[in-house]
């Protein structure tokens, strides 16, 4: 138990700290505990990890391929960390690099066939394991989340486009 408390940002707020503050830190807490869990069962029911997943995710949204560089922007990691996540992904044959057409020192990444039907497996898991953990909200509060929650976004947006 004394690990979970150590790990939970929520437990660093105080009842007179700014509402803002307590909010952030307890969606800081369930962001982490979440993420958490997704890595865990990703490790142990397909043993692979969660930048891998993500970048495959990437890719079946794009079956025409992605640069690295555009992986690694849409990743917001460094090219280095995208090329060493490709470079076990293509060892194991769920993705291909592509010398690009105009650049030959530019490379697209694409799925292979065995990676579509790997990643179809992993996310419909991932699917269930997600609305598992979300089961504990009704549908009804689950919706009320996610309009505050856009609300938040397009504010934060806003607050960026004008500094």
């Amino acid at each position: 138990m004394s690990e979970i408390l150590n790990a939970d940002h929520e437990y660093r707020a105080h009842a007179d700290q700014h509402a803002s503050l307590r909010l952030w830190l307890r969606m800081l807490s369930c962001t982490n505990r979440v993420e958490d869990k997704i890595r865990q069962k990703l490790r142990e029911s397909f043993d692979i990890t969660l930048p891998r997943f993500d970048l495959m995710a990437q890719l079946e949204r794009h079956p025409e391929g992605l640069s690295m560089g555009e992986l690694s922007r849409r990743m917001l990691v460094t090219g280095g960390n995208i090329t060493a996540i490709v470079d076990q992904l293509e060892k194991e044959k769920l993705v291909v690099r592509l010398v690009g057409v105009n650049d030959r020192r530019l490379f697209n990444v694409n799925l292979t066939k065995a990676g579509r039907e790997a990643f179809a497996e992993m996310a419909l898991a991932h699917e269930e394991w997600v609305a598992d953990l979300f089961s504990g909200l009704s549908k009804n509060q689950q919706s009320q989340l996610h309009t505050l929650l856009g609300v938040l976004k397009k504010n934060l947006q806003k607050q960026e486009e004008t500094s």
